[in-house]
């Protein structure tokens, strides 16, 4: 064999082994380092849409306790249950500030056309009450405004609660009755509304079984209703 034949063969064997590796060991591994380059991506991947689920998570839990305090608000304008001493204990607590007797409340009576159309577009149901109040005309005419603000809407769209939601049909005042001593009764006129307040239908809830976040204020109404009625009183005399 020549010189030149030995060159050749060792280029030859050369050529071969180089083969052999790149098959054997070079192109595996670069599939390989492919096959991890596009797991990487997908990871990647998941791990942005991980972090933006969590920062959203974190939003939501940052405004979670004032979307339950509003919720839990909406509860005094419109509570789940008919809540009849809760109502008492607001208009109380309204005729007290105002300097106001308030003598009885009376369930049942008819309701205006208009409070009947929004309580059927809203989905609620109707209570219908007679309240009976006795102080001077102006004390009267502050608690009758005060009674309307318990629920009302800002000009800025923002519903401000403070109690009960009523809608009032009618107001007649009359002189007060004249059993009571004259020096009290004098200038007395005793005031009587026709109005309406609403309960949520038994199939929609407020909160339902969600639990309240830590600071989230309570329901000063939903405190009495294991103390509710299933039916509203006939007449209550509250001051007798």
């Amino acid at each position: 064999m020549t010189g030149r034949d030995r060159m050749v063969l060792i280029a030859v064997v050369v050529v071969a082994v180089l083969g052999a590796a790149w098959m054997l060991v070079v192109s595996p591994e670069r599939q390989q380092a492919s096959q991890l380059e596009t797991q990487v991506a997908a990871a990647q991947a998941q791990l942005s849409s991980a972090e933006g689920k969590v920062s959203s998570a974190r939003a939501a839990q940052s405004q979670y306790a004032a979307a339950y305090t509003a919720v839990v608000n909406l509860g005094k304008a419109v509570p789940p249950s008919q809540e009849v001493p809760a109502l008492i204990d607001q208009l109380s607590q309204a005729s007290n500030e105002k300097n106001v007797d308030f003598a009885s409340i009376t369930s049942g009576g008819g309701s205006g056309a208009a409070s009947a159309s929004v309580a059927a577009s809203a989905g609620f149901s109707q209570l219908p009450f007679s309240f009976t109040f006795e102080g001077s005309y102006f004390d009267l005419e502050r608690l009758f405004s005060q009674l309307t603000d318990f629920a009302t809407l800002t000009t800025s769209g923002e519903l401000q609660v403070s109690g009960r939601l009523l809608t009032i049909q009618s107001v007649r005042l009359a002189p007060a009755a004249s059993s009571a001593e004259a020096s009290n009764s004098a200038g007395k006129l005793t005031g009587s509304i026709t109005a309406t307040a609403y309960v949520l239908p038994a199939s929609q809830g407020l909160t339902g079984a969600t639990s309240a976040p830590t600071g989230a204020a309570a329901s000063p109404a939903s405190s009495t209703a294991a103390s509710s009625s299933p039916t509203s009183p006939a007449v209550v005399r509250v001051n007798p």
